[in-house]
């Protein structure tokens, strides 16, 4: 088994008993997983100028990069996504390959897939931001279904994935 995970200034990574962290993610110094949190091949989770924390039931996807970040909880971080000294609520998307640096995003939001969320921007929750650089849209006037959004990512198939590709997981 490949564990890319290090100590940092004596910090070791934490990761509940119910969570799937990839064999082939990288975690570095204060970082915890919660319980029934997935994270994905190649995902770089970095505490060491600041913590990682990625909430119960959230999702970390390949190839994404969290450093000195908090994921809360039924929260996802889709593939390719950079979170740089961010606080992402609960409940909230955050798409392919967007980028968020030193933001808060809300609760109950979603942030676009390419979105480049400039630095000190603070997304109110239940929040649409898309574009480069991003712009925020209340969601309740973009037509998205939010909702239905949230539910086909945080149960079912998609949810038990990971239990699903026991070599890939711990």
């Amino acid at each position: 088994m490949d564990r890319r995970h290090y100590a940092f200034e004596g910090t070791e990574p934490e990761i509940h008993g119910n969570a799937h962290v990839s064999n082939e993610s990288t975690l570095v110094g204060d970082v915890a997983i919660e319980s029934n949190a997935n994270v994905w091949p190649n995902a770089v989770l970095r505490g060491d100028i600041g913590p990682v924390r990625v909430g119960p039931e959230s999702h970390v996807g390949e190839n994404a990069t969290i450093h000195a970040s908090t994921v809360g909880q039924r929260s996802m971080i889709a593939a390719g996504a950079v979170l740089n000294d961010a606080e992402v609520g609960d409940n909230v998307l955050v798409g392919f390959n967007a980028t968020v640096n030193e933001v808060a995003i809300g609760a109950g939001s979603i942030v676009a897939a390419g979105a480049v969320v400039l630095q000190n921007t603070d997304v109110p929750p239940h929040s649409f931001v898309h574009g480069v650089p991003a712009l925020t849209t209340p969601l309740e006037e973009t037509g998205l279904n939010a909702e239905g959004l949230f539910e086909a990512y945080s149960t079912g198939k998609y949810a038990n994935l990971a239990a699903r590709h026991e070599e890939l997981f711990e």
